[in-house]
């Protein structure tokens, strides 16, 4: 950090933010991956079924009540809002939930990954994908959202249609119980929370972190294609230090990893020139203020002299990822190898990335191709 232009305060204060946040999975026997499928896909995987005969806007509507209501300012105190979200009451018929602007061409699907399969809710529209993250995300609250934010992961979602099938399920098997038991059944089914919490990928298909397509020399189309695989990838690869290493946050180290594997899995190979563009980095030093960097800076922020050495140290770190390089000798999607090259970077700590990336001579960054 030194070689970096850091002083002792400044390097005291990078050191906390880089402080790693896995921790090592504790197994009896090594793991298989892909890993079993949390038991939420199953409701998913019938939501896909309908979504191809009724359409994805109208189904999602049906099992998700938060699209039952509008984005307006001081909707998450709403009573109508509250009692439909938390005890799961009928939503007012008379009520227009998000307005979706293209909504034909919303989609569900269950996507592989090596932590199991994950369900995929897709708006090529950006204001729908906007409105799905202010629902899902924010509480049907107007928040800001970056425009270099392509994804969210919705976690812990309470799942009302799949408690809504439970109860029916459970008084067909008990014809005689009443409202009183279904009380008590309820409270039971509480702290099973695999019964009713699910975890799926919001996602956008405009071009990843906002970066134009020129400004990579790439048509317009092909662009496209690639945002859309290196974002679910990226997604992907939250899911899985969620469930398999206990974390999963906006840190600058699983930022890196995501995007290592969301390239290779894309274009075959890692591109450091392209993580500086994503991060806002391009023309290092200088730093691009809507480049995805400014999302990273932690809680509390990192000061404004550790924030200009970290751009450095970005440089360095991202270069130092193209050094480890896990899934070079890998050509095709292979779930363990994947695991194993998520595991790999996480456990290498990212000061370790940054000297393996950084020159012979001062310390200087290593040119990026």
């Amino acid at each position: 950090m030194r070689r970096h232009g850091a002083d002792t305060q400044v390097s005291d204060e990078l050191l906390e933010y880089a402080e790693s946040r896995f921790r090592r999975a504790r197994v009896a026997t090594p793991r298989a991956y892909p890993l079993p499928d949390e038991s939420h896909v199953d409701a998913w995987e019938d939501y896909v079924t309908e979504a191809q005969q009724a359409g994805a806007a109208a189904v999602l509507r049906k099992k998700i009540v938060q699209l039952r209501f509008p984005i307006a300012s001081g909707m998450s105190l709403n009573p109508a809002y509250l009692a439909s979200t938390r005890r799961g009451s009928a939503s007012p018929e008379n009520l227009r939930g998000v307005a979706f602007k293209r909504p034909e061409t919303l989609s569900v699907s269950i996507h592989e990954t090596p932590a199991g399969r994950i369900p995929v809710i897709k708006a090529e529209e950006r204001s729908d994908f906007v409105s799905l993250v202010r629902a899902l995300a924010h509480r049907n609250e107007p928040a800001d959202i970056p425009p270099a934010q392509g994804a969210c992961i919705v976690s812990g979602y309470n799942n009302w249609d799949r408690i809504h099938s439970y109860r029916a399920a459970w008084e067909r098997n008990n014809p005689d119980v009443t409202a009183s038991d279904w009380r008590a059944e309820f409270r039971r089914l509480v702290p099973q929370r695999k019964r009713y919490q699910d975890r799926f990928i919001l996602i956008s298909g405009g071009a990843y972190s906002g970066v134009p397509a020129g400004d990579l020399d790439l048509p317009e189309g092909e662009w496209l294609k690639l945002s859309l695989t290196i974002r679910l990838e990226h997604e992907c690869v939250h899911y899985f230090t969620r469930r398999v290493l206990g974390s999963m946050s906006n840190t600058l180290h699983e930022e890196l990893i995501a995007d290592y594997v969301g390239m290779k899995l894309a274009l075959g190979e890692y591109r450091p020139k392209w993580f500086l563009h994503f991060m806002g980095l391009e023309r290092f030093p200088a730093f691009r203020t809507n480049g995805r960097l400014g999302s990273y800076l932690g809680n509390p922020p990192l000061s404004a002299p550790a924030f200009k050495v970290l751009r450095a140290l970005v440089v360095s770190a991202a270069s130092g990822v193209a050094v480890v390089d896990p899934l070079r000798r890998t050509k095709h999607r292979d779930h363990a190898a994947v695991a194993s090259a998520i595991q790999e970077l996480a456990f290498t700590p990212l000061f370790d990335l940054v000297s393996a990336g950084m020159g012979q001579r001062g310390g200087v960054p290593l040119p990026c191709r």
